[in-house]
């Protein structure tokens, strides 16, 4: 079977595009930079953290030992005076059971459960206590009398 004329002029045209493309490809080839050897595409960090092209003088470089480098946060020591706070009681509920603490020095207002008194307590006793977390913040724990 014989190839129509139209079909022919397709096909030639097809032809003549991936030629073209080809042709594209080779171009963009050339002109790009990704020929480059390693030395042109590495890129050197200073002492202040400044990217530059050349490599950094070996005679300025210090030696830092391996037990100076931490990795993670250290870990927080309370100290004891940090551990107990003084306050007074703002609110005491005997009936239920609760009331709150109000810390002398920062003057936040603590939860208290009689469960976590070390003895019986009215309004406006001084106490020391420490603070621990409970379902809903902060809360005062080994509630003692000041």
């Amino acid at each position: 079977m014989a190839d129509s004329w139209n079909k022919k002029e397709r096909e030639k045209k097809k032809q003549q595009e991936k030629k073209e493309k080809e042709q594209r490809k080779k171009d963009r080839k050339e002109q790009s930079g990704s020929g480059k050897g390693l030395d042109e595409m590495m890129a050197y960090v200073d002492e202040n953290g400044n990217i530059s092209a050349t490599p950094p003088d070996p005679s300025k470089r210090k030696e830092i030992k391996l037990e100076d480098i931490e990795i993670g946060v250290p870990e927080y020591v309370h100290s004891e005076e940090e551990q107990y706070h003084t306050g007074r009681i703002s609110f005491f509920n005997h009936e239920k059971g609760f009331g709150f603490i109000k810390d002398m020095n920062t003057q936040e207002s603590f939860f208290v459960h009689i469960n976590n008194l070390s003895g019986p307590v009215k309004e406006n006793d001084k106490v020391i206590f420490e603070v621990g977390h409970g379902p809903k913040g902060p809360v005062a724990v080994n509630v003692k009398m000041a």
